[in-house]
């Protein structure tokens, strides 16, 4: 406090000793390795966006921590004071009567794709897909997911190629080994040739450098935790996911797909009872409760239980809870009845009793991607996965819908699971470099938010801190099989609309298959995801 401001407070002496009393107080909440700092400096800065969707205007919501948008190279947001967005306080949104009807009309052109709506998201992209040619300038193509080395980049008047995807390798043999010169020479060469906003291989390598550097330094589980801590508006997810659905139709199909055969069993319902394994946000649902609202002969009554994962903090149900009020009012606004039971634990520990299941209703089990989160056999004895599946078996559903991300990086050796996640990776940032341009900012969210999180729990946590652990759709098929449930034959209806939307929606290189039953979606050849059906047998 000055001595201007408040003359009588105290005298010089007080006000020192206030002042180190302050520090010793602050610096009990400040990690104890220093390199820490700087490493989360690194991993949470998201640059925020700096430009709304057409004609919408969203403001950054009051409960929300915004971060600052150091380095951001976006456009202008419109009249926005990001100060103003920022509470200590991990409270409900609480948003004014004109802000909640912009934050809905954004929904509504997301996540309003119900078959009489069938091109929701218009725009430049979707006009460049279509025509199945890149958005990005010529002079900087991406050579695809089996390339993986970097363009020429200049360095005053010289050039030089540099093979990214093996010096990421060689950096994790010797991180491996724990030879920390040769892993710190290499990290070096990374960083000199690497950039967030760079090409498809160089924003790889970046973000597969960070993980490097964390493993290196001990510091990933510390990391990991702060980026999944870390409190995003769904707005600001909404944007990021628009960009995403508009640029590959992976989820897009899956949830497309869901929905499709959840409304098929449910046809004749009166009380359809859906249970959504990893809700988060709840994007999937506003275009299903738009296609009950039109159903022949009127809605049946909507009962949604929403599970999800604890969040760190004082309010571990927060998102989820929140997710149920936003349903709510689209099921108010199509009249449909409806009824949102909020579940935040782990799952493995889910009694059926907590479910509330009714024997009079449709019982409907979704889960989509979420399953690689859950612990299995090389952890802990009794698997989480087994004891989900168990539960759904339990439960006795008239479908259960598993969509899974076909991923092979799951090895308890770090060197071969750090190749598999590469080439995985690889594939996701080259379909971002050929359909979305270097400059948007909503993509450069995506990238840290989602894969970016991801790679650092790949890469730099270890046991059961690790929790990024995709298994193949050839895995699951034995691991559901095993816990007693038969696979339904894909319905041709929905594969032959998939492979229209696919065509005249898409990129040319995204590829659509099936294969025992599961319908699997993929770039340039790499099968990316796979979704299925299921009863019980």
């Amino acid at each position: 406090m000055s001595r201007v401001q408040v003359p009588n407070f105290f005298s010089n002496n007080d006000s020192v000793l206030q002042f180190r009393r302050g520090v010793e107080e602050a610096s009990k909440f400040l990690p104890s390795r220093t390199n820490l700092i700087i490493d989360l400096d690194n991993y949470t800065s998201v640059p925020e966006r700096k430009e709304v969707a057409p004609k919408v205007v969203i403001k950054v919501e009051k409960d929300e921590r915004d971060h600052s948008p150091n380095g951001s190279r976006g456009r202008k947001r419109d009249e926005i004071d990001l100060e103003d967005g920022r509470s200590n306080k991990q409270s409900a949104v609480s948003v004014d009567e004109t802000e909640e009807t912009e934050l809905s009309e954004m929904f509504d052109k997301v996540l309003l794709c119900s078959e009489r709506n069938k091109e929701p998201h218009q725009g430049t992209v979707n006009e460049v897909l279509q025509n199945g040619v890149s958005s990005l300038p010529q002079n900087g193509q991406p050579q695809g997911s089996n390339g993986g080395k970097s363009r020429a980049k200049k360095q005053g008047n010289n050039k030089e190629t540099v093979d990214l995807r093996t010096l990421l390798i060689l950096c994790a043999q010797a991180v491996s080994a724990d030879d920390r010169r040769t892993a710190t020479e290499l990290l070096k060469q990374i960083r000199q040739h690497s950039s967030p906003s760079g090409d498809g291989s160089q924003r790889l390598a970046h973000c597969f450098a960070n993980g490097l550097e964390a493993r290196l330094a001990g510091t990933g589980t510390q990391i990991y935790t702060a980026l999944a801590s870390k409190r995003t508006t769904a707005a600001d997810i909404l944007k990021a996911y628009q960009v995403y659905i508009q640029a590959c139709p992976f989820k897009k199909m899956s949830i497309m797909f869901a929905n499709h055969m959840i409304l098929k069993v449910a046809d004749k319902a009166k009380v359809l009872h859906i249970i959504d394994f990893g809700i988060s946000y709840g994007f999937q649902w506003p275009s299903l409760i738009h296609c009950l609202s039109v159903r022949e002969g009127g809605p049946p009554k909507l009962r949604i239980t929403g599970i999800e994962l604890p969040q760190p903090g004082f309010r571990p149900a927060e998102r989820v809870e929140e997710t149920g009020r936003r349903l709510a009012k689209y099921c108010e606004r199509f009249n449909v009845p409806f009824e949102y039971n909020a579940i935040a634990q782990k799952w493995e520990t889910i009694r059926i009793e907590d479910l509330k299941i009714d024997s009079n209703e449709v019982l409907a089990v979704n889960c989509l991607f979420r399953f690689k989160n859950l612990l299995d056999e090389t952890v802990v004895v009794n698997s989480p996965r087994n004891a989900v599946l168990n539960l759904i078996r339990k439960m006795n559903p008239k479908i259960f819908v598993h969509a899974v991300v076909n991923g092979s990086y799951n090895a308890p050796f770090f060197v071969t699971r750090f190749r598999e996640a590469l080439f995985h990776f690889s594939a996701l940032f080259d379909m971002f470099d050929t359909n979305v341009s270097r400059e948007d900012q909503e993509r450069l969210m995506f990238e840290k938010e989602f894969y970016g999180r991801e790679a650092m729990s790949v890469i730099a946590c270890e046991g059961s801190e690790r929790v990024e652990r995709p298994e193949t759709y050839k895995q699951w098929q034995v691991r559901n099989m095993r816990a007693g449930f038969r696979q339904l034959p894909l319905d041709e209806e929905i594969m032959k609309k998939g492979r229209e939307r696919l065509k005249t929606m898409y990129h040319k290189d995204f590829v659509m298959n099936e294969d025992g039953c599961w319908l699997l979606i993929g770039w340039k050849g790499r099968i990316v995801y796979g979704t299925s059906c299921w009863v019980p047998a």
